[in-house]
């Protein structure tokens, strides 16, 4: 059995024994004292709430972005496919144009390799080469104007070219802002979600409820019976508006399943067989704008500054939008947010 010798504490580590003694009698006193819950002050909630309400704000300023930047590298896509068939079709006539070409010089090669009063010595038939020195000065003449035609052709092949590698740089471009918008969108949308899990329980709750409902804000229909649109198209698209009521927010989506706000505008335009650009921004300018004291049903309202939130205008004050994620596709007041404009499709 391996004894253990105990160190006599110098000075030093007897003062530092004495010191920790007194720390834990201190520690030992604290632990009588009852702990309150660690509960959010109404201060720290409406901070929280608050700054819940900014990031989805940027994530919808984001997620406009995103659409911009995807419309565009679909156009971009549909662009360079084009190019890409008119090139081929471009390649094929030129493939075709040199053949007979090839063939005609290799003729006047062989022919013109040999001295014509040679060729009239040697040849069987005088007459036959006669004949054949007159054709090839015949196909010659009129292959003046097909050569100068293939040469055209193989200009605009080379234009067409150049033209479509710019094409894919700008689309490369695109998608590469496509991806940076959706880590953007998708990182703003992840720090509202962990401060919301951060709010106890019953204000996450409230939070909650008041999303899906806004204070103010209905799926069920209010009162529009003196709202008429002004036109069917415009009719049409308000009905179909109504029928997404209740339908999910999802960003960077135009449904049917659910819909960012510029995508439900699209969507619902679209089953009207009108076509409408895929952001908010580009949507405040497709159509006629007019006053809100002049807005009818189907008319697009935009919010803020830069017209990153887009609502279709149905009546009696009331707009229909998807709001933002948690918040279904519902009804609220024209008003709820500063209005950029009033767009009449």
């Amino acid at each position: 059995m391996v004894s253990h010798s105990r160190l006599v504490p110098s000075g030093f580590d007897r003062g530092a024994a004495a010191a920790l003694g007194v720390l834990s009698a201190a520690a030992a006193a604290l632990s009588t004292i009852p702990v309150q819950s660690a509960a959010a002050s109404p201060h720290d909630t409406t901070t929280t709430r608050a700054e819940v309400d900014r990031l989805y704000e940027e994530a919808e300023q984001a997620t406009e972005a995103y659409n911009k930047a995807d419309e565009r590298a679909g156009e971009l896509r549909d662009q360079v496919g084009t190019a890409q068939d008119s090139m081929a079709r471009q390649q094929e006539r030129i493939n075709a144009m040199r053949e007979p070409l090839g063939s005609l010089a290799g003729a006047q090669y062989r022919s013109g390799g040999v001295d014509p009063a040679i060729t009239l010595l040697f040849s069987d038939d005088p007459d036959d080469y006669l004949d054949t020195a007159a054709a090839l000065d015949r196909i010659s003449a009129h292959q003046a104007g097909e050569l100068h035609n293939l040469q055209q052709a193989m200009r605009d092949l080379s234009q067409n070219r150049q033209e479509a590698i710019g094409k894919l740089a700008e689309l490369e471009k695109s998608r590469k802002a496509v991806a940076r918008h959706k880590q953007t969108v998708e990182r703003k949308l992840a720090k509202a979600r962990q401060l919301l899990n951060s709010l106890p329980d019953q204000e996450r709750a409230e939070y909650d409820r008041a999303s899906r409902s806004g204070g103010s804000g209905r799926t069920d229909m209010p009162d529009l019976s003196d709202a008429l649109a002004p036109n069917g198209r415009a009719a049409a698209a308000v009905a179909a508006a109504r029928s997404a009521l209740g339908k999910p927010y999802i960003w960077g989506s135009a449904g049917p399943d659910g819909f960012d706000c510029s995508g439900l505008m699209v969507w619902s335009y679209g089953q009207a067989g009108v076509g409408l650009p895929r952001t908010s921004q580009a949507q405040r300018y497709a159509g006629t704008q007019v006053p809100l004291s002049q807005a009818r049903p189907g008319d697009l309202v935009t919010y803020r500054f830069d017209a990153s939130h887009v609502g279709m205008y149905v009546g009696n004050g009331q707009v229909i939008h998807a709001p933002y994620p948690g918040a279904p596709v519902r009804y609220d007041p024209v008003g709820m947010m500063p209005i950029a404009s009033v767009t009449r499709p």
